[in-house]
C-alpha cells in the first residue's frame, strides 16, 4: 500500500510538472482583461486600445480592455493585484500609479511590492498652456508674472495625483512660483475656464493641450520632457529655462505579483514585436508618444525610480489624499 501511495504521489507530482510548462506555453488560452484607470477616450485609454488590437491580432486571443475609472487610478490597480497571478488579468501602468503610492494615505496595496513589471510600451511629455488673456509668451515671462503675482495664479488639472497635478508641483518647487490647485475631472472640463481665464495654465498630456494650442484657443510655453519632443520642436523644453526640470509620462503593464515568469516573457517579447511595427509606431506617434521597450526588470526599476521621484515632490508641496 505505501509503495502504491508513493507511486501516485511521484506520478503526481510528475503530471504537475509537465502541466505547468504547458498552459504557459499556450498562453494565452482564452481573452485576457487589460484594467485601465482611467475613462474612456483619454491619451491612456486610447494607447491601451492600439495596444490591445495588435496583442488581440498576433496572440490569438482577444486583450479587452476595461475602464475601472476613480481614485486616481487605484481602483483599478486593486481590482488587477487582487486578480489570480495567472496573467489573464493585466494593469495599463501609467505615472499614477507612482504618484498615488505617497499621495493616498491608505491605500489597500503596495503597488512595488503587490505587481510584476511586464513590459514598457512608450513615454509621452505634457505641455504648458496658458490663457490667451495671460501676459506672458514665454516661460521666463510666466515665472516673472507668478512671483509678481503670488498666489493669484490658479492652474487646473485633471484630478489628484495625476501627473498634470503633480508637474505644476514639480515646476513649483523648482521656480518657487505660489499657484494655487484647482483639480478637474479631466482636462476637457477644465479647458473651458482656461480659455476664459477662470483659472490660468494647465500641464496637461501632450495630445489634449497641442490641439487646443493649434486650434489658439490657448498658448503653448513649453513642453516638460528634459529636451524637445520630437513631435513639436517649435516648442521649447521648460528644462531649456528650469535646469534639471522633468516630468515624462510613462505607459506600460504590470500583472499581479506572482504571475508566471514564463508567461511575462511571452507579453514583454510581443509588446517588443508590436514597437517595431511601423503601423503601430505611427499610431502612437499620433498620440505624441515615443515606443519605449524595455526588459521587465528596466521597467520595474524606472517604476520604482518614478515613485521615489514623486515622493519627494509629494512631500515638498505637502499635499495628500485620504
Amino acid at each position: 500500500m505505501f509503495r502504491f501511495a508513493r507511486a501516485t504521489l511521484l506520478g503526481l507530482i510528475c503530471c504537475l510538472a509537465f502541466v505547468a510548462p504547458s498552459s504557459a506555453s499556450d498562453y494565452p488560452n482564452r481573452p485576457v482583461r487589460w484594467l485601465i484607470g482611467f475613462a474612456a477616450g483619454g491619451p491612456v485609454d486610447i494607447v491601451a486600445r492600439i495596444m490591445s488590437q495588435w496583442l488581440s491580432d498576433h496572440l490569438g486571443q482577444q486583450f479587452v480592455v476595461e475602464n475601472r475609472a476613480g481614485s486616481g487610478g487605484n481602483i483599478a490597480a486593486a481590482a488587477a493585484i487582487n486578480s489570480t497571478a495567472d496573467g489573464y488579468t493585466l494593469l495599463f501602468v501609467a505615472p499614477n500609479n507612482a504618484i498615488s503610492t505617497s499621495l493616498y494615505k491608505k491605500l489597500p496595496y503596495d503597488f512595488l511590492r503587490d505587481t510584476t513589471p511586464v513590459a514598457s510600451i512608450m513615454q509621452l511629455t505634457n505641455m504648458l498652456v496658458v490663457s490667451n488673456a495671460m501676459p506672458v509668451k514665454t516661460v521666463q515671462e510666466f515665472i516673472d508674472y507668478c512671483k509678481a503675482n503670488p498666489g493669484k495664479i490658479a492652474y487646473a488639472s485633471s484630478g489628484n495625483g495625476t501627473s498634470v497635478h503633480m508637474s505644476a508641483e514639480l515646476f513649483k518647487a523648482m521656480t518657487k512660483c505660489d499657484m494655487q490647485h484647482v483639480p478637474y475631472r479631466g482636462s476637457a472640463i477644465a479647458f473651458p475656464d482656461i480659455i476664459s481665464n477662470k483659472v490660468q495654465l494647465i500641464f496637461d498630456n501632450l495630445p489634449s493641450a497641442l490641439e487646443q494650442s493649434r486650434g489658439g484657443s490657448v498658448r503653448a510655453l513649453g513642453v516638460t520632457s528634459p529636451q524637445r519632443w520630437p513631435g513639436v520642436p517649435d516648442v521649447p523644453a521648460i528644462a531649456e529655462t528650469v535646469p534639471g526640470f522633468e516630468s515624462v509620462g510613462f505607459y506600460g503593464i504590470s500583472a499581479p505579483k506572482g504571475t508566471p515568469p514564463e508567461i511575462v516573457d511571452i507579453l514583454n517579447k510581443a509588446v517588443g514585436e508590436a514597437l517595431k511595427d511601423p503601423k503601430l509606431v505611427a499610431r502612437l506617434a499620433e498620440v505624441g508618444g515615443i515606443p519605449k521597450p524595455m526588459t521587465p526588470a528596466e521597467f520595474g526599476r524606472l517604476v520604482s525610480d518614478e515613485t521615489e521621484k514623486w515622493r519627494k515632490v509629494v512631500e515638498f508641496a505637502g499635499v495628500s489624499v485620504d
